[in-house]
């Protein structure tokens, strides 16, 4: 840890949430870009891919979602289909859903050179053909350091699950049926097979009977590499190999 001025610290970082708030958590927004730049400025951390106590957390997103095709909502909040949360593993594919919040574990794994990378979306369907339902997609992953400011990522799977409020029942009769046939553009099928294919993707096929959980494999999964742009007690900025930016808070924080 280095000596930075505090008072300003707290300041750029009280406007990067006010400025987050504003705009959606837009990371892209050119006043979101500049109050990161800003508060990078005051970073405590010089080592943050190291600080693996620092890093050991639960942490919780507090900017957009960065899944493919999101939809704003007048609420805030931002809908998806269900397939884009996790590579399109889970069925129906293409049931609307509302991300409540994301959150991220991270903590020691094994020996302790690796830990869980794992990506935790709370969610509640919007479909008008299905009933309410609250359930979970974990993208699991574990991460390492490679130097001081870059960590390696990889995908090991993931699973869907209901949240403890949901009915069972319920939750089976939308999404007991895994692995069967679904109408979809050609585009879709070729990217599916392209995925398994590549990353060795192992599709869910049965459910749990009693959790009605399901889960499937990612046997060659790529490794990627995040760079942590900002770390401390409250907050952790990363940015991925396609430049996307994402703005965690530590749960438990005061702030």
């Amino acid at each position: 840890m280095i000596v930075v001025d505090t008072e300003k610290c707290t300041a750029a970082k009280t406007e990067l949430r006010q400025i987050l708030a504003a705009c959606g958590g837009n990371t892209k927004d050119k006043n979101v870009i500049a109050a990161i730049e800003n508060l990078q400025s005051f970073n405590p951390t010089t080592a943050p891919a190291q600080s693996g106590s620092l890093m050991d957390s639960e942490w919780l997103l507090i900017s957009a979602p960065n899944f493919p095709q999101g939809e704003l909502l007048a609420n805030g909040k931002y809908a998806y289909t269900l397939g884009r949360l996790a590579f399109n593993m889970f069925q129906p594919t293409k049931l609307k859903l509302v991300i409540d919040r994301v959150l991220q574990p991270v903590f020691p794994v094994g020996n302790g050179e690796q830990r869980t990378h794992d990506i935790v979306v709370e969610f509640t369907t919007i479909d008008e053909s299905v009933p309410q339902l609250s359930g979970i997609v974990i993208n699991q992953g574990i991460c390492q350091s490679v130097s001081d400011t870059l960590l390696q990522v990889q995908f090991t799977g993931g699973i869907l699950k209901p949240q403890s409020t949901t009915n069972l029942e319920d939750w089976k009769a939308v999404f007991s049926e895994q692995g069967k046939p679904e109408k979809r553009s050609w585009q879709d099928i070729l990217m599916s097979g392209f995925l398994k294919l590549m990353f060795g993707l192992v599709p869910p096929q049965t459910m749990n009977p009693e959790t009605g959980e399901v889960s499937f494999m990612m046997n060659r999964s790529p490794k990627g590499r995040l760079e942590i742009l900002y770390l401390d007690e409250e907050l952790r900025i990363t940015r991925g190999e396609k430049g996307t930016v994402l703005v965690c808070e530590r749960l438990g924080s005061n702030n």
